[in-house]
């Protein structure tokens, strides 16, 4: 297969690793995108794998919240920067976000043929094409969740909808202590993304995976040193793994002698209520999104002698 200019921009994107590390592992898998990112991650040449997440878009995440016990979360994307910051295009956004708050949609089909509620006479697909020919952008509701509990769920928005962040505790109060904690675990969520509240959701099938990869890294990193170290070196790699991809495990960042699990514990003692987290919702915007860069693959191209 042939590799373009445009696959290795893909490729650096999403991995971090450099221009020709990754025309070498799309030589090697024949263009394969997954497979180049493991190739490169069992080189070492890729820190983790990314989905693309580094990768830009434009657009807003907004979240609301009713009596502390339902809450949205909603990514709208537009074609530039420009229009993310205009305030009509946010208006927009915080109504999309409240008719989250009222659907029962379970998908985006059921979601877009709802009624609109700021004008039931509109669909939600047809509020969304007016808004397009208004702003003269291309528009897009490309994601939302709902959660509701009988806890306590409060959000985090950061750099002005960049980041979005939900949490939700089977706590069964909202006094203002217990929701500075679970904000300030938001925060938390925002800067140092977790993939999991706990080691306990963890399944084998990831932790398998990781030591493949951990696995392939070792071996080539210390070609000489025997099976059973490796095998101990893996075991510690994964674990430290885990400690930063599970919530509950991460150094607290306000507050580094203790983990985000001991700072809840702490917060439970002092408030005398039992403060959990149950889940949370992290989005950012343009996660996985591709933001045009005209002039990008021809530099690439003529980088690499493409």
């Amino acid at each position: 297969m042939a590799i373009t200019a445009a696959m290795v921009k893909e490729l650096r994107e999403m991995t971090g690793a450099g221009m020709m590390d990754c025309k070498k592992a799309l030589n090697e898998t024949n263009g394969d995108m997954d497979a180049a990112i493991e190739f490169l991650r069992k080189n070492g040449q890729a820190k983790a794998e990314k989905k693309a997440s580094r990768i830009a878009a434009e657009g807003i995440v907004k979240t609301m919240i009713q009596d502390d016990q339902v809450a949205s979360i909603v990514e709208v994307n537009s074609e530039t920067d420009f229009v993310a910051k205009n305030e009509d295009f946010q208006s927009y956004v915080a109504d999309v976000a409240a008719q989250v708050i009222a659907s029962d949609a379970a998908d985006m089909d059921a979601f877009m043929a709802e009624a609109w509620k700021p004008d039931s006479s509109k669909t939600v697909k047809d509020a969304l094409v007016e808004k397009v020919a208004v702003i003269g952008e291309n528009l897009s509701i490309r994601r939302f969740e709902k959660i509701k509990t009988d806890g306590v769920v409060v959000s985090y928005i950061h750099g002005g909808g960049r980041i979005g962040v939900l949490v939700e505790s089977a706590t069964a109060t909202a006094e203002p202590a217990v929701k500075e904690a679970l904000v300030n675990v938001a925060m938390q969520i925002a800067a140092l993304s977790p993939k999991y509240v706990s080691q306990a959701e963890v399944s084998e099938e990831y932790k398998e995976h990781e030591k493949e990869i951990l696995l392939a890294q070792a071996k080539q990193e210390n070609p000489n040193k025997p099976d059973n170290i490796i095998e101990k070196m893996i075991i510690g790699r994964l674990n430290k793994e885990l400690k930063e991809v599970c919530l509950l495990d991460q150094a607290y960042v306000k507050d580094g002698d203790l983990t985000v699990g001991k700072y809840l514990e702490k917060v439970s003692k002092e408030t005398g209520v039992d403060v959990t987290v149950t889940r949370f919702v992290r989005y950012e915007t343009g996660e996985g999104l591709e933001k045009k860069e005209e002039n990008f693959a021809e530099e690439v191209a003529k980088q690499m002698g493409i």
